[in-house]
């Protein structure tokens, strides 16, 4: 997913301005795709400049008035071509991960902690996403958009639900590992 393209979704389902998009991205697309306030400042000119979007003419004129935007044919257009073109999926890339690989050389030392961390991040954020199914999306709410909004948020569920399990799988691991101060009192490798 591209910002430019986030952008253009979330000023369709309701035209703003970059502070209301902002605040509209910390609570719902910024779940999955996340971006600063100054990110969607600099791609909302981008996007006017291209003819993708427009600044709505403003009520009364006023200096320092926030500019509310508008998705154009063309930026309905481009938003369609790019939804419906094929594209891979990305390599997963995470420090934690990476992290764990290394700990097997060097050690791990304080990455125990870390996982739980980790752990109690995801239930966490396991329970806000249930708490926003619970209220947006309740029994009999399935029109199309309803449907396939709710299909992202059980994206994150059941993301948030497997790192949960192999989690909670990585410090079962950890309680059956050696004592490190055990393996360097017998030269055995750490690992």
């Amino acid at each position: 997913m591209s910002l430019p393209h986030a952008i253009l979704t979330a000023l369709l389902e309701k035209p703003s301005s970059g502070l209301e998009l902002t605040r509209r991205f910390d609570k719902s697309i910024g779940y999955f795709w996340s971006a600063t306030h100054q990110q969607i400042y600099r791609e909302l000119g981008k996007l006017e400049a291209e003819g993708l979007i427009r600044a709505l003419p403003a009520e009364q004129p006023a200096r320092g008035q926030k500019k509310a935007y508008e998705v154009l044919p063309a930026g309905r257009a481009e938003l369609a071509r790019w939804t419906g073109a094929p594209q891979d999926p990305k390599p997963h890339r995470d420090a934690l991960l990476l992290r764990l690989r290394a700990a097997a050389v060097v050690g791990a030392a304080g990455l125990e902690a870390d996982l739980r961390r980790h752990l109690e991040l995801h239930e966490r954020q396991l329970a806000e996403y249930r708490e926003i199914e619970w209220r947006d999306f309740p029994p009999g709410k399935d029109g199309t958009e309803d449907r396939l909004r709710h299909l992202v948020l059980r994206a994150g569920i059941d993301l948030e639900t497997f790192w949960i399990q192999w989690l909670g799988h990585a410090l079962s691991e950890f309680a059956r590992l050696p004592d490190p101060g055990e393996a360097e009192r017998t030269g055995e490798p750490r690992g």
